[in-house]
């Protein structure tokens, strides 16, 4: 009923910056909190950034000052701009939403499939 793409993962150099990309489609009435999960090689996923829909927003304390998280209300669409990244930033990052459907009219949280993002030189 719901799905989350993503996309704007990639390999890049320490240092540098990636734009990831979220946008949810199907049988949305309203969508609440929407965030960014990343999960590294052998470790638990963790929240990395999150947004609510009048624009609040909370980050993890590893990439405060770093990363920026904004949406779309329109669009039920989630970006996160990452800048400075580090090596440790590396894993895969999945996009979160809480929303409402039309058919069932509950609050669920829906998943993405998941962007690899990779920091390295």
């Amino acid at each position: 009923q719901v799905q989350l793409v993503e996309s704007g993962g990639g390999l890049v150099q320490p240092g540098g910056s990636l734009r990831l990309f979220c946008a949810a489609s199907g049988s949305i009435f309203r969508s609440y909190v929407m965030g960014w999960y990343r999960q590294a090689l052998g470790k638990q996923r963790e929240l990395v950034a999150a947004i609510t829909s009048g624009g609040r927003t909370n980050y993890a304390d590893s990439v405060k000052g770093r990363f920026t998280i904004s949406r779309d209300n329109a669009k039920t669409a989630v970006y996160l701009q990452m800048d400075s990244l580090k090596p440790e930033d590396t894993a895969v990052y999945y996009c979160n939403a809480n929303i409402r459907t039309i058919v069932t009219a509950r609050r669920e949280d829906y998943w993405g499939q998941g962007t690899q993002v990779t920091v390295s030189s």
